[in-house]
């Protein structure tokens, strides 16, 4: 505790002593973003007269449907392997949850957990959606299971790759990495919030993988250009100080689960404590558990291969049981 104290104190130095004024960073338009991040596939939905959802849906339109949310501060980017190997057989829709990557803030002050739940169910059902298999990573994964409370009627299927949700130990949130100590002491997050934060963001990426060399410079690049979209620095900074207990997991809670449940988890997750994937397959029963050694906090891109392997083989056993006969006709790559 008092090291972890004594980081946020030297860092908070280091940042005024470097001078405020130049280490501060405007908010980049979302036109230009969008020249930046964008692809072919994106599509806008309107979300009240201000505000509009970024997603992607590609794969047969009447193959079934896969969506996946991704985690805190991300955005559907941490997708895309997965994305080129399952839209031949799926339809596949993933979403930049409000106030992350290309979409806009809905209310602000109302970021978090319900608001992202509500969120997914309004584009599935505009998109005339009615059921589907949900795959989410850590605060996707808590945006996930918490959508399987509250509407399971709609679920084919659960998918929870290194879901937070839990509460952590003591001892589990000495061991959290610097930028998320920093995020969770109120003096750092007022003075974070309107400077350049590529640093820290490299070394919050750094410590989601097993092996930091994956992190590349355009990755570094993207998380910081979308961070200082409008209004996303003040939302990612509201899921820190709006946190709700009462959405926490609980062995109560997660047994009114009952729809296939995939529990999938990095081993060396520096972020979400490979144990609490353990108390998720405690917790709902008939989940299955697949654990990857020497793998970080995102399977989805450090072990892409083999963590779509396994979706699929959950899938095609456990979800949509049907002979490879009957799926649609792949669509031509774009």
């Amino acid at each position: 505790m008092f090291r972890g104290l004594i980081a946020i104190v030297v860092t908070l130095a280091i940042i005024l002593g470097a001078g405020w004024f130049v280490m501060k960073r405007d908010d980049i338009g979302y036109d230009r973003l969008e020249s930046m991040y964008a692809s072919n596939a994106s599509r806008f939905m309107p979300m009240g007269e201000d505000s509009r959802i970024h997603y992607r849906d590609v794969g047969p339109r009447d193959a079934p449907v896969l969506v996946l949310v991704h985690g805190f501060s991300a955005s559907l980017h941490t997708w895309e392997p997965w994305v080129k190997d399952l839209r031949k057989d799926y339809r596949v829709l993933t979403i930049d949850l409000p106030g992350h990557g290309l979409s806009r803030c809905l209310d602000v002050s109302e970021t978090g957990i319900p608001q992202f739940v509500d969120a997914i169910d309004q584009v599935t059902h505009n998109l005339g959606i009615e059921h589907f298999t949900l795959v989410g990573n850590s605060m996707g994964g808590h945006t996930a299971w918490s959508y399987a409370l509250a509407h399971p009627e709609r679920l084919d299927g659960l998918v929870l790759v290194d879901a937070s949700g839990w509460p952590k130990t003591g001892d589990e949130a000495e061991s959290s990495p610097l930028v998320f100590k920093l995020l969770a002491n109120p003096l750092a997050r007022r003075v974070m919030k309107d400077i350049d934060m590529t640093g820290l963001i490299r070394s919050g990426l750094e410590d989601s993988f097993a092996d930091p060399a994956l992190v590349t410079d355009t990755m570094v690049e993207r998380y910081s250009a979308l961070s200082r979209a409008p209004c996303h620095r003040e939302a990612i900074l509201n899921l820190m100080t709006g946190r709700d207990d009462r959405s926490d997991a609980s062995v109560e809670k997660l047994a009114d689960i009952n729809v296939p449940t995939l529990i999938m988890q990095g081993e060396k997750d520096n972020l979400v404590p490979s144990a609490h994937a353990e108390k998720f397959h405690a917790a709902v029963a008939g989940s299955e558990l697949k654990l990857y050694p020497d793998v970080g906090h995102l399977p989805q891109e450090e072990a892409a291969s083999q963590s779509v392997a396994d979706l699929r083989n959950f899938l095609s056993t456990q979800v949509y049981t049907v002979s490879d006969e009957a799926l649609p006709e792949p669509l031509p790559a774009e």
